[in-house]
């Protein structure tokens, strides 16, 4: 199972939150506001380097169903996963330690920080998405996968049928996923023909 995708989400809101909460803070200065930032700048952290573990536990399953530009968008997308884990978790420990010995600019400089990792981390989810739904076919795999295993003429049939049964599967979903996001089926033909 791909835990990547849905915690990628968490990772993108989190720092948000983190900066949001941090510049709250920049505003009023009250401590309480001093420790949220710092405890959400933690928790953004913490999401970082659950997605970017989780991230290099996918990659592989899908780096053979992507593109030769999309293998490469996907270790740039592994590398820039490492350094936003990296720096988000020493952007956090900056602001932890502003917040708990009460030094205004050494957690200022980690809210000014934080903002410049969710920005980055937006450009990532861009190149994360990019790698899915431009350059690899991994959720049409797996509607074939399942289309194959559940098929029980499939089961019957000798191979020539076989081959023409499964090429019928890839056909429907190819048209499918064509409906869905607006190309013609009737290029894709002509460009194979």
């Amino acid at each position: 199972m791909l835990l990547h995708p849905p915690l990628a989400h968490f990772a993108i809101v989190l720092p948000v939150v983190a900066s949001v909460f941090g510049l709250l803070y920049l505003m009023n200065r009250s401590e309480t506001m001093s420790k949220i930032a710092a405890r959400t700048a933690v928790a953004a952290a913490i999401a970082m380097i659950a997605v970017w573990y989780t991230g290099n536990q996918s990659g592989p399953l899908i780096y053979n169903f992507l593109d030769t530009s999309g293998k490469e968008e996907l270790l740039e997308h592994k590398q820039l996963g490492l350094y936003l884990a990296v720096a988000m978790t020493v952007v956090a420990l900056m602001q932890a330690a502003g917040c708990k010995m009460k030094n205004f600019a050494i957690q200022a400089l980690g809210i000014i920080l934080t903002v410049g990792v969710m920005a980055t981390t937006f450009l990532q989810g861009k190149h994360g998405g990019e790698i899915v739904y431009e350059h690899g076919k991994p959720f049409q795999m797996t509607q074939l996968q399942n289309y194959i295993e559940n098929d029980e003429d499939l089961d019957m049939a000798d191979d020539e049928e076989k081959v023409g049964i499964i090429k019928e599967a890839i056909l429907s979903i190819g048209e499918a996923t064509c409906e869905k996001i607006g190309c013609k089926a009737d290029e894709k033909e002509d460009e194979e023909e």
